[in-house]
């Protein structure tokens, strides 16, 4: 029986929470004092039905910002720079909201707003609603970023400022993580602490909280272990083994990742008087990133969570693409990155013929696999032949293969890998994939030119023996506990650990935000050893967050894992 909690959520004690359609604009109209409301948006909310909503307030003047910006083309021409010519790649955007605005129609609208009467409500709907009114109340519709991905594949959705519901997902996506994400981000992080109300619209039935409560809850959450979100896709390539040990829906195909820490796609949960309030997680890191990051991290990595974990499941599925990330130069030209995707593959669970692929053969000709790799792609008569040029490794439980930056890879079939990395998640440059098409249908996008750009010819299985495959070093050890260090590469910027405990084990998060998965046993439990949080209960293969903040805390194994063997690993920023 599963015990993976899909729905974790952080209980906020007096807070107020309304919901539905009625009672939330019977909570909006009470208050005669709001004669200037501002209803900021961000992208991937159902707007016309939620923009229809708000005209049933009584108004004098309802103003739709979308009718203040700049025409589509101008849209279109301003944003090109940063999408490139490219499927999948751009350049991180550094617009903001008031270049999408028409200067000359903004400046018309606030006029005609300045000469109405004190007692006359004016309701300004929409992206950059708070640039256009001072306003006495400002509401955010909000909406996490993976339920924006769901509604860019079904269509539902378009854009800032322009119609594109109807192209591909890839292109969609990209446009929202180069540009319109970040313009959007960049202007909630300004309103934060001036946001009356949050409104969630998820679901069907809409909810809104109160400042009071999303700054309670924030608050919270900042000084205790928490967990976002977890969400699952399938994958061409995908297994079977988190339909079991997660409980997901057996009708589908396979599942191939599980992003169990991904703050900025991550949603959160508040439970608000027997409700779940859902909003991205990524607000917490903004509101609250000295707290959960620490401040040496946040002076390093600004307001981005650098640590990303998630599960690859290939049981009974097929191999990853054979893959490379980018180092950071490349990475800083190209994209706009100021780092890049360093990662590791810790095996959570293994089938007896598992294996992951990590470095090149010694003495390859580096040309001649490029050639091959143009070839097996581009006619399909004659599939690659990785084993010629890639080294191959078997793959146990509890193994640690690391993979900085430029180093080929990919984890094979009948793996179960815990992905622990560095967030930004695109970078991945596909070489090969086997021949297959992806879950569309169609082939899923090669870089072969980007990547043969980045590979590090010199890093054959020598190099990978010696540096990237299980260097496990003994730290500390006590009763019923011990520590290892088991990675990551020297070059890489994140430290892991391994705890193996029976009994209470003390940890502390030496001023870095604590990425930790329970990697064995069925059950443990956090705690404070001052009581200043509420004990934490996680399952097996759950992740969850310690926010640099709470400092010393324990873990030990609980319910039917009392006494038993547990192993968490554990992921923080090199100080």
């Amino acid at each position: 029986m599963s015990t993976y909690d899909k729905f974790p959520s952080t209980m906020v004690e007096e807070g107020r929470l309304v919901k539905g359609w009625d009672d939330i604009l019977s909570e909006l109209s009470g208050n005669s004092k709001n004669r200037r409301i501002a209803v900021e948006c961000y992208a991937g909310i159902h707007y016309a039905t939620i923009l229809a909503k708000f005209r049933e307030l009584p108004h004098t003047i309802f103003v739709d910002t979308l009718s203040l910006f700049k025409s589509e083309v101008e849209i279109m021409q301003m944003t090109a720079p940063f999408l490139k010519d490219d499927v999948l790649f751009g350049f991180f955007s550094n617009l903001s909201l008031e270049d999408y605005l028409d200067a000359e129609k903004v400046k018309r609208e606030k006029q005609k707003l300045s000469e109405l009467g004190d007692g006359e409500r004016v309701i300004v709907f929409g992206y950059g609603s708070s640039l256009v009114i001072e306003a006495d109340m400002l509401l955010y519709a909000d909406m996490p970023r993976w339920e924006i991905q769901q509604r860019m594949r079904r269509q539902e959705v378009d854009g800032l400022g322009v119609n594109n519901r109807e192209e591909p997902f890839s292109l969609q996506y990209k446009r929202g993580l180069f540009n319109d994400w970040r313009v959007l981000d960049k202007q909630k992080k300004k309103l934060l602490h001036r946001v009356d109300y949050w409104m969630d619209s998820v679901s069907s039935l809409p909810k809104l909280i109160d400042r009071d409560t999303f700054m309670r809850g924030m608050e919270k959450i900042s000084g205790k272990p928490f967990r976002v979100v977890p969400f699952f896709d399938p994958a061409p390539w995908g297994g079977q083994w988190m339909k079991e040990v997660c409980d997901l829906d057996r009708s589908v195909d396979n599942f191939g990742w599980c992003f169990d820490c991904v703050p900025e796609e991550n949603s959160l949960l508040l439970a608000v008087g027997g409700e779940r309030f859902e909003m991205p997680s990524v607000n917490l890191i903004y509101l609250k990133s000295s707290e959960v990051l620490g401040e040496t991290v946040e002076a390093r990595f600004g307001k981005d969570f650098p640590i990303r974990f998630d599960l690859l499941d290939t049981m009974q599925g097929g191999n990853l693409s054979l893959q490379v990330h980018p180092y950071l130069d490349y990475a800083r030209e190209q994209f706009g990155l100021h780092y890049t995707q360093e990662e590791s593959y810790y095996v959570v669970d293994a089938g007896d013929d598992a294996s992951v692929y990590l470095g090149v053969k010694p003495g390859i000709d580096p040309g001649a696999m490029i050639r091959h790799l143009k070839q097996a792609n581009s006619n399909g008569s004659e599939p690659f032949e990785v084993e010629k040029y890639v080294n191959i490794l078997p793959a146990r439980k509890h193994d640690h293969f690391l993979i900085p930056s430029g180093t080929i890879h990919c984890s094979g079939k009948n793996t179960l890998v815990l992905e622990i990395s560095a967030t930004p998640n695109l970078y991945t440059f596909k070489l090969w994939d086997w021949g297959r098409l992806g879950l569309d249908g169609k082939p899923r996008p090669i870089n072969i030119e980007r990547g043969e750009k980045v590979i590090r010819w010199e890093r054959d299985a020598g190099f990978v023996e010696k540096q990237l495959v299980n260097r496990f070093e003994p730290l500390a050890s006590g009763d019923g506990w011990s520590e290892e260090k088991t990675g990551l590469h020297e070059t890489q910027f994140i430290e892991t650990r391994r705890h193996t405990f029976a009994k209470t084990v003390t940890h502390h998060t030496c001023h870095s935000v604590n990425v930790l998965n329970l990697v064995e046993g069925d059950e443990v439990v956090v705690e404070s050893p001052t009581g200043a949080f509420e004990p934490f209960v996680v399952h097996y293969a759950e992740t969850f967050i310690v926010p640099a903040a709470v400092g010393a805390y324990t873990v030990r194994p609980c319910g039917i894992s009392e006494g038993k063997k547990c192993v968490t690993i554990k992921a923080m920023i090199r100080q």
